[in-house]
């Protein structure tokens, strides 16, 4: 059974909430899908706005080597003609070789949205379907409310599809576009609709689904056993409302649990990069929990989990991470036991030597609101400090900010940094956007000519949060600070009531981890 995976991330995926892609965006995330082995990317709806037309005017569908390129449009309006119509005249002219065409086929959108017949729907259908594909595009039908509309007359939303098919659609793709449909309902229809055309030759069914009662997987899932063999759906299951299907689970459960090939299993192990990928350009922070590729989906934290794994890891993961580019954490904290601390320090390639004095550091210093699950940079200074292994980079004597707001509305900030490094006295000053960007400055300036790997160091994330918030401006702060060298990020942690020192103790753990080279890659 071969599976066509249409992704819809630059279409229905940017109706997202607060997403914006710029066409230079869309054009590194097609390129980075194609690359992944899709076989359908939907780039935009080039009547409906200047940037989707400006894509498909500046984007060469040849680039691809995998993927068609496909454009979107809706039907006809009603009572008039396709050759009259510029939202799908303009189609003809665009290199995607693809055109996706949506139309009703709940008699409710018919009557009430469009206001006009069931029948003149029909005619819309087949003169739209008939035009693009005389106009050579490979057609591919949307309809729109399907499981809405079965579930109110079944035999309209089926002359729906008959129409589309009759005039050359060879694909008909069942739409639950409110995303309300159950799993059982929707393998049900969709086994009853792949039945009625069986015996047309070149048709395929497909299935779009949405994830408003959070079922959008497990309903392609559903569909695919039913006999869909075109499932849509978007990176990380970015869309309106609450999303679409995520193509990404999908993609995984079909090849890993499902035993369908769909791409080649080294693609497979590139869905975690893929995903981080299309969130970053998105400007989305990455959902840690998501399924497969998320930072924690292979976290054991509990000690009986942690027990387990290190026996054998098929006790508590349902595959193998690395199958989808993902790896195996062992996050610590004042709950762990001494093997997640073994664990989490073999993670980190350096020796846990004893395992009790460290974990008793660990719980004392979260009970004081350090937070070591996304901070492995402290973590990992902290254990070697624990069995004495400190190394620092610098001693430091003093270090003062000076912020000046001035009459014309600009504000600036100085710091200055009193230090020994091997051995020399250091005072350095800078200036910054901020204190942490300021004293960032001064300290690199301060030792960056003893330690030249600070020029591959970069901070990427700045994070505050307030742990004791009844005590307003007095409260305790903890700061997370993610650093990059490009390759590898690692976030190191600092907590106070001074929100200045806490960023410091952050800076300088991440800083420090980076340079003595503990980061495992």
């Amino acid at each position: 059974m071969s599976i066509k995976l249409f992704d819809t991330t630059l279409r229905d995926g940017t109706q997202r909430e607060g997403v914006s892609l710029t066409t230079e965006d869309k054009i590194r995330i097609a390129r980075e899908l194609d690359s992944l082995g899709l076989h359908y990317i939907e780039a935009g709806f080039p009547a409906s706005n200047p940037k989707d037309l400006e894509f498909f005017e500046n984007f060469d569908a040849s680039e691809l080597e995998n993927a068609k390129l496909v454009a979107f449009t809706r039907a006809r309006r009603p009572n008039g003609r396709a050759e009259d119509d510029p939202a799908v005249t303009l189609l003809p002219a665009l290199s995607a070789p693809v055109a996706c065409i949506v139309a009703k086929s709940w008699k409710l959108h018919v009557e009430k949205v469009l206001r006009t017949t069931p029948e003149e729907n029909i005619e819309s259908v087949k003169d739209t379907v008939a035009y693009l594909a005389n106009a050579g595009k490979e057609v591919i039908f949307d309809a729109e409310h399907y499981f809405d509309g079965f579930r109110d007359d079944p035999d309209y939303s089926l002359a729906v599809l008959r129409a589309a098919a009759e005039a050359g659609a060879t694909t008909l793709v069942l739409c639950d576009t409110n995303g309300g449909t159950l799993p059982t309902e929707l393998k049900a229809v969709v086994a009853r609709t792949v039945r009625e055309f069986a015996a047309m030759n070149g048709v395929e069914v497909g299935i779009h689904t949405h994830n408003d009662s959070g079922c959008g997987v497990a309903n392609a899932l559903a569909a695919v056993e039913a006999g869909s063999t075109h499932v849509q759906g978007t990176i990380n299951g970015v869309g309106e409302r609450t999303g679409n299907c995520d193509l990404i689970t999908v993609i995984a459960n079909l090849q890993l649990k499902m035993g369908l090939r769909v791409m080649d299993d080294e693609r497979v192990r590139r869905l975690t990069e893929a995903s981080n990928y299309v969130s970053e350009l998105m400007n989305l922070t990455p959902d840690t929990h998501r399924p497969f590729v998320g930072r924690s989906a292979f976290a054991h934290k509990g000690g009986l989990h942690v027990d387990g794994i290190s026996k054998d890891p098929a006790t508590y993961e349902h595959i193998v991470p690395e199958a989808v580019g993902n790896v195996r954490r062992t996050p610590v904290g004042e709950l762990s036991g001494k093997n997640s601390i073994r664990a989490k320090a073999e993670e980190l390639g350096i020796e846990a030597g004893d395992a009790t004095e460290i974990l008793s550091a660990i719980k004392k210093r979260e009970y004081e609101g350090y937070h070591y699950e996304a901070a492995d940079a402290s973590l990992a200074l902290l254990i070697g400090r624990t069995m004495g292994e400190d190394r620092p980079l610098f001693e430091l004597e003093t270090f003062r900010i000076i912020s000046e707001k001035r009459a014309d509305g600009l504000t600036t900030t100085e710091a200055t940094i009193k230090l020994m490094v091997k051995g020399q006295r250091v005072i350095s000053t800078a200036e910054g956007n901020g204190p942490v960007n300021a004293l960032d400055k001064a300290l690199r300036e301060a030792i960056g000519p003893h330690y030249p790997e600070l020029a591959e160091i970069h901070l990427s994330n700045y994070k505050v949060r307030i742990l004791d918030e009844h005590r307003a401006t007095a409260a305790t702060t903890r700061v997370l600070i993610d650093s990059t060298d490009g390759k590898r990020v690692w976030g190191a942690v600092g907590v106070g009531e001074n929100i200045i020192e806490a960023s410091w103790q952050a800076l300088v753990d991440g800083l420090e981890y980076g340079v003595n080279g503990t980061q495992k890659g």
